[in-house]
């Protein structure tokens, strides 16, 4: 028996190669496992941000056309698939900084608590003016928390 670890999107996961006495009859068997639920939540948020960007998107392209009637054409194009594809991308790279700053100026005003980062969860005040960024941050980064009085 011999164990191969392959190496992918931040996972590891063991398949043992049984072999058998004829190399035909050889095949692999994979642990049973499920994503940890941190890495859930944090694609989760990554794909509510991408597709909520994916609408900003829809929304410039239908007012384009809108505005444009003979702009039709320049939607089928490669330059627009890979604009859109740009937009996206760079709309949750912009959503990641201010979410950081929002948790970075939580952090300044005590309404979030870091102490023991990696020992448990971030405390989060639930009167937080910018509550809903600091949640995006945690969740986006993977970083499990609370709210404070709950």
């Amino acid at each position: 028996m011999v164990t191969v670890i392959l190496l992918a999107d931040d996972c590891v996961e063991e398949w043992a190669l049984l072999a058998c006495e004829k190399p035909h009859d050889a095949f692999i068997r994979p642990r049973n496992e499920a994503m940890k639920p941190a890495t859930v939540d944090m694609l989760r948020a990554h794909l509510m941000v991408a597709s909520l960007t994916a609408l900003a998107a829809d929304v410039l392209a239908c007012v384009t056309v809108a505005a444009l009637p003979g702009a039709q054409h320049l939607f089928v194009s490669a330059a627009f698939r890979f604009a859109a594809l740009a937009m996206v991308a760079g709309g949750v790279i912009v959503a990641r900084h201010i979410a950081q700053a929002a948790f970075h100026l939580a952090v300044a005003d005590r309404y979030a608590n870091v102490a023991g980062l990696y020992a448990r969860p971030v405390a989060v005040a639930p009167d937080c003016p910018r509550l809903w960024l600091v949640i995006l941050h945690l969740r986006l980064t993977g970083t499990p928390f609370v709210l404070r009085g709950h």
